[in-house]
């Protein structure tokens, strides 16, 4: 009998094993693939293994963006497609079920499903193809799936993702953990925000969840007037992520439709989100402004009504159920998400808080992009803009006729007067919700100034053309929550315009490579405090502020005491942008001492011995020097220690592009990645490909035009 029992027992628990290996997939929704057929869709690849993709319609060519990218990176564009899907924990475990609870929170599915049918067709039709592409290149490489029922996608999912990763830009995600933490969140942006008097009210913020270098570009355009040569310039610099979800694809597009263009995308988009035409460019950076509002609620007894105008309402309440991967099963979790009138709401001990957030519930995203990319003047690229589907970054333009600009791109909350927005808010009255946006015509620009150049680097945008050539801050309302701050990288941008004279190219290849810091703002405040520190008593010490006085205040890794900078400048840099108090010195100085002495035995490495370029293992291996820092403008920004002490840099400098519309206004343009088109396939000749030029400072040419391409033996084929 116990025999018996026990045989019974273990089919149970093998039946339950079995089953939660299995059970996921056959829950999943599989919605029907798009009936989108290619018409006529070729690829090529240049001898960098970039895609340039050719379509006899745009949908054509988002077919090919698709198959071409799949075939460079299937395994990060499952992780971005399950992420829509409500499936990322099923596949990334308890990681991808904290992006699963945050899409429920935010009703990811909910707002494409709704907003799919009001898109333009064009745009469906587009966002469909890229869909079909995807599908494609599953159906043909079943064993590179790694999600059983992920495919077919559909161009609604497309959609779901933009929705979901665009409020994380502009710092969404910091809220939502401080407060399912327990926690209030700070407003991040710039100065606290009061509508009583419409004055600025100064307090100390600290954004929460952040990591200091998470947030990151320089970009700058120069004008024919300012150049040698008489030609316009762009330069992106984006700095993100050198693998994963928002790490660049490089591509070129060529569509019978008019759409040609060459830039670089996130996996999951079906088009370029910046680079150039023949016509125009822009590019991106970063912005702060506070686009979030939290509402403090008051609940009845039972949880489930809170207080609006005088009236019990109840709250919007979903059941949602977790997939969480562990090991060879995917356990099921429970989490109930709540809504009110404001927006989605998280319970904690400290109560409950809803949160309204700029774009969303909307799509139009995708719309704009798509406009974007084949405009062909100015006029027709201020008209895509102005239909403000992108919530936050910052645009910076150049164009084929001379023409520069700076844009504080921002979809601002049309807030009323008479609360501190950067508070907690009351979420019983309806005189605190904002139901609407300002118009594009209210955000912060600067177009052809004398100065005849813009900058950005994560600044405030009053600082983007030099002395006599600056917005004026006071002419726009402290309610829209521009941030305030001044980054190294944007000081020294100005400095070496102002002192540059006429700009040729190679000028402007010596600024963006450029790895100073300015002698002034929080880098020389924090150096004279390391420096003023009494180490009489610690010869280490003392020896390390002698070598800090030799610097040159460049992390160029030619002179004395660049090492030591690069790691006693880094936590002052974070507090900075965090805007926080800057750290102890005595403490920084003292652990940057004894981590150097441990691993090098010495307190001035090479910085090229420290800072490296790293990728691959065994014979896909690349091992290179590196330099710049955590604000220069040649940015080495967040990186992982090696178990030999080296920095393995993961995030900074990411896809370079220089374009150049000589005085004719013909466009020729170069570029470069940290690694190579490649960057999951080790086997692939493009995995590693682009590192040298990368580290050397050196670019490749993007064969825009189809002609040029041909005749550089470049691949062609069907997929």
């Amino acid at each position: 009998m116990l025999r018996r029992a026990l045989l019974g027992l273990a089919a149970l628990l093998l039946l339950a094993a079995v089953s939660l290996a299995f059970w996921e997939p056959l829950t999943a929704a599989t919605p029907a693939a798009p009936a989108f057929r290619p018409g006529d869709v070729e690829i090529a690849r240049d001898r960098f293994g970039v895609p340039h993709i050719f379509g006899k319609s745009d949908a054509d060519t988002a077919y090919g963006i698709a198959y071409a990218h799949a075939e460079d990176d299937f395994s990060t564009l499952q992780e971005v497609l399950a992420m829509t899907r409500g499936r990322a924990g099923a596949l990334l475990g308890e990681e991808g079920a904290r992006i699963d609870y945050a899409a429920a929170l935010l009703d990811i599915e909910g707002t494409a499903a709704r907003e799919w049918p009001g898109l333009p067709a064009d745009v469906r039709a587009l966002l469909d193809a890229y869909a079909a592409g995807l599908n494609h290149y599953a159906d043909k490489h079943p064993g590179e799936v790694r999600l059983a029922g992920l495919f077919p996608v559909t161009g609604r999912d497309v959609v779901a993702g933009f929705v979901l990763r665009s409020p994380f830009f502009f710092g969404l995600d910091s809220v939502l953990e401080t407060l399912e933490g327990g926690g209030l969140p700070p407003r991040d942006g710039g100065p606290a925000l009061s509508g009583k008097d419409g004055k600025l009210v100064p307090r100390e913020l600290t954004p929460v969840g952040r990591d200091p270098a998470d947030n990151g570009s320089n970009a700058m355009a120069v004008a024919p007037a300012r150049s040698s040569d008489g030609a316009t310039r762009l330069v992106s610099n984006s700095h993100q992520p050198w693998t994963g979800g928002v790490a660049w694809y490089e591509l070129v597009v060529h569509s019978g439709e008019g759409w040609d263009f060459a830039g670089a995308t996130f996996p999951g988009a079906p088009f370029p989100l910046l680079g150039h035409n023949k016509y125009l460019g822009w590019t991106n950076t970063v912005n702060r402004p506070d686009l979030i509002d939290v509402y403090r609620l008051e609940l009845d007894e039972s949880g489930r009504n809170y207080r609006f105008d005088g009236e019990w309402r109840p709250l919007e309440e979903k059941r949602v159920w977790l997939k969480v991967r562990k090991g060879p099963f995917v356990l099921p979790m429970p989490r109930t998400v709540w809504r009110s009138i404001h927006g989605p709401v998280v319970k904690s001990e400290k109560g409950a808080f809803a949160i309204r957030y700029a774009g969303m519930d909307q799509a139009a995203m995708v719309t704009q992009y798509y406009r974007l990319n084949k405009a062909r003047d100015f006029g027709e690229w201020r008209a895509a803009m102005a239909g403000q589907g992108v919530p936050a970054t910052n645009f910076v333009y150049a164009d084929a006729r001379g023409n520069i600009g700076f844009f504080y791109n921002a979809m601002f909350p049309d807030r009323p007067a008479g609360f501190d927005w950067r508070a907690v808010l009351p979420g019983d009255s309806a005189a605190a919700l904002w139901t609407k946006t300002l118009p594009f015509d209210r955000v912060p620009a600067l177009v052809n100034p004398r100065s005849g150049y813009v900058i950005n680097a994560n600044n405030a945008p009053w600082v983007a053309a030099g002395p006599g050539d600056e917005l004026d801050a006071a002419a726009f309302s402290p309610l829209l929550g521009i941030e305030d701050d001044m980054t190294n990288r944007a000081a020294r941008l100005i400095e070496l315009f102002e002192a540059s004279g006429q700009i040729d190219e190679a000028r402007l290849k010596a600024i963006k490579y450029d790895t100073a810091y300015a002698k002034s703002g929080y880098a020389k405040a924090w150096i004279d405090r390391l420096l003023a520190l009494d180490t009489k008593g610690d010869p280490a010490l003392a020896e390390a502020q002698a070598l800090l006085r030799q610097w040159d205040w460049t992390l160029d890794g030619k002179g004395k005491g660049d090492a030591l900078a690069l790691m006693l400048l880094r936590p002052a840099g974070g507090r900075h942008y965090q805007r926080q108090r800057a750290p102890d010195p005595h403490v920084v100085l003292k652990d940057t001492v004894v981590w150097l002495q441990e691993h090098f035995a010495t307190i001035d490495p090479k910085l090229g011995t420290l800072l490296r370029l790293r990728h691959g293992e065994g014979a896909h291996r690349v091992d290179l020097p590196l330099d710049g820092g955590n604000d220069t403008i040649r940015a080495s920004t967040l990186w992982d220690e090696e178990p030999d002490g080296r920095l393995k840099v993961r995030h900074g400098d990411s896809f370079i592009l220089f374009v150049t519309w000589d005085r004719d206004g013909r466009v020729h343009s170069e570029s470069v990645q940290p690694f190579g088109a490649a960057t999951t396939r080790p086997d692939s000749p493009h995995y590693n490909d682009q590192a040298p030029l990368f580290a050397a400072h050196r670019l490749k040419p993007v064969l825009f035009d189809p002609a040029a391409l041909r005749a550089s033996g470049a691949r062609f084929y069907r997929p």
